[in-house]
Formats: C-alpha cells, sequence, structure tokens
C-alpha cells in the first residue's frame, strides 16, 4: 500500500522509475513495495513487461492503480523494454530498478532532494548496497568517486545502476535511448555517454541494492561482461578528442584487463599514473548537514567551530 503524505507533490522533482520485467514472479512484489512503499508525492512508476507466464501479470495489475503505466508483449530484450518505458516519461528525473532488486527506505526523497536543492547535480548514485535472495542488505561498499578519465581507464569501473538517477535533460543529450544491441553491459555504455555531457555525483546516502540470488544474468557471466565493458571502453577511447595521452594509457589499462588475475593490478598501475593528468572534473561528495542537502568535504565541514 502507498504511504499517505501531507508534502505537497509539486514541492518534489517528478521522477520517473521503470522496471523491466520477464517472468520475475519470484521477486517482482518485493521489488514494486520498495517503490511504491516510498510514498514519494511524486513519482511515475512504470512497468514493462516482456510477456511473462509464471504470475507476473497477476501481480501487477494487483498495483495497477498505483502505476502510471504498464505493457505486456513480447520484446528483444531488457534494454528494449526499458526504451519502451523512457518513450513513456514526463518525469524530471529518469532511474530503472530490475525486478529483482529493491530500493531502501527513503530512497526517493534523497534523490529528490539532492535533485530539488542542488540545481547543478544532473546525474548521482549513491552507496552501493548488496542483498542476499531473501531481501537482507549484506554488503555497503564505499562512496566511490568517479571522473571521466578514471571511468574510460578502468579505475572505479562500477557504478551500481540500482543506486543511479539522472535528469531527464542529460538522458536526451546523450542520446535519449538504451543501447539494445547486447544483453548486457548496456548501462555500462549509458554512463560512457553521460560522461560526455556531465560528472556524476556521489552521494552519502543508500538509495538501491543488487540482489544476489541464481539466476543473475550478470553473476553468472561476469568475464562476458567484462569483455563487453572492455569493447565499450575500446570504441569510447578511439572516439576523436579523448587526447593521446588518455588513449595511451587506456590501452595500457585493457591490456591488463585481458590478462588473467591482473585487471586489479592494472587498475591500480593505472590509478597511480592519472596522477599526472588533471582532475577538474573530479565532482565533490553530496551530503546531508541534517537540514539540507549540499557538496563538498563533510570532514572539513564538521572541523569548523
Amino acid at each position: 500500500m502507498v504511504a499517505n503524505t501531507p508534502t505537497p507533490s509539486s514541492e518534489w522533482p517528478r521522477i520517473t522509475l521503470v522496471t523491466p520485467v520477464l517472468n520475475g514472479a519470484r521477486h517482482l512484489e518485493a521489488a514494486m513495495a520498495s517503490v511504491l512503499g516510498q510514498g514519494y508525492p511524486n513519482l511515475e512508476y512504470i512497468i514493462v513487461d516482456g510477456g511473462s507466464g509464471d504470475g507476473t501479470l497477476d501481480l501487477i495489475r494487483r498495483q495497477e492503480r498505483n502505476l502510471a503505466w504498464w505493457l505486456s508483449e513480447p520484446d528483444r530484450g531488457m534494454y528494449h523494454a526499458l526504451n519502451k518505458g523512457f518513450a513513456r516519461s514526463s518525469g524530471e528525473i529518469m532511474g530503472w530498478l530490475s525486478s529483482t532488486d529493491l530500493l531502501h527506505p527513503g530512497a526517493l526523497f534523497v534523490v529528490g532532494g539532492v535533485f530539488r536543492e542542488l540545481r547543478e547535480v544532473e546525474w548521482l548514485t549513491g552507496i552501493p548496497t548488496a542483498l542476499t535472495e531473501e531481501g537482507m542488505t549484506v554488503g555497503v561498499g564505499p562512496l566511490r568517486r568517479w571522473t571521466r578519465s578514471r571511468f574510460l581507464l578502468g579505475a572505479n569501473r562500477y557504478v551500481q545502476q540500482e543506486s543511479t538517477f539522472w535528469r531527464g535533460s542529460l538522458w536526451h543529450r546523450a542520446g535519449g535511448r538504451m543501447d539494445e544491441s547486447r544483453r548486457m553491459a548496456s548501462d555500462f555504455e549509458l554512463w560512457l555517454r553521460f560522461f560526455r555531457h556531465a560528472r556524476l555525483h556521489p552521494v552519502r546516502a543508500l538509495v538501491g541494492g543488487f540482489r544476489h540470488h541464481p539466476d543473475s544474468l550478470w553473476l553468472q557471466n561476469q568475464a562476458e561482461c567484462g569483455r563487453i565493458c572492455d569493447e565499450i571502453l575500446s570504441r569510447e577511447l578511439d572516439r576523436e578528442g579523448t587526447g593521446a595521452l588518455l588513449r595511451s594509457l587506456g590501452r595500457m589499462a585493457l591490456r591488463f584487463h585481458l590478462l588473467p588475475g591482473l585487471g586489479s593490478v592494472g587498475e591500480r598501475i593505472v590509478g597511480r599514473l592519472l596522477h599526472v593528468l588533471p582532475g577538474p572534473d573530479r565532482p565533490p561528495v553530496v551530503w546531508h548537514d541534517g537540514t539540507r542537502w549540499v557538496m563538498g568535504s563533510r570532514r572539513r565541514a564538521l572541523a569548523r567551530p
């Protein structure tokens, strides 16, 4: 059931959240509850089903009155489903949540609050978290900081999709669609396109969690996913304007990734070499000081008298 809130919806930016699903009855109900139970007053929740036959549609119909739109028909995979959903988007803010994953309590208020109060933020990601199949939070990762240069060189490669949201204006500047040509890693390709136009701001808050379960496409195919990411990076490095030094360092990083067991070593080596590059695109951390969202060093702020 959707929680009631006295807060006028006009005070919060409209968030479009899309959930693609295919035969996801095992986890979909919990995913929907984690979204609708937030009580966020300006939510556009869309579900795109690929033609399930396992009871998924019954779960969707139970929540139909709380959905902005839903569709069930055969599709060409998750990214095709996302394109269908995002094509219906009217939200200022966009993101997606797979049918197996969960939002943390208050996540949409974190997202809406940051975008409302910090107009310069176009793209954000929270602290990455891992869930058991039962939905328990069992892993909380470090809050990493990204730059386009470091991402191109393979450092801090993992941006947790469940915790990542962006402005619709950035989505349209970056092409306005997911790449449907592959079954994995198109979120990685989308982040590379976003990096051409905006900085990724890390937010010191819990937003979404990735559920570890036996049917996870990524967990079953991590080596293949890594290979696809390397191919995407290679094409991006070949784009005009990346710079000779950046391309050279990027090729070095890719060679390390292609050697078994040396990927992490290569990232550390290239990370050291990055000190020779200027870092003006490194965004400040976003955090909450108890009354509002701010950007900058929390350590320095807390040290003030």
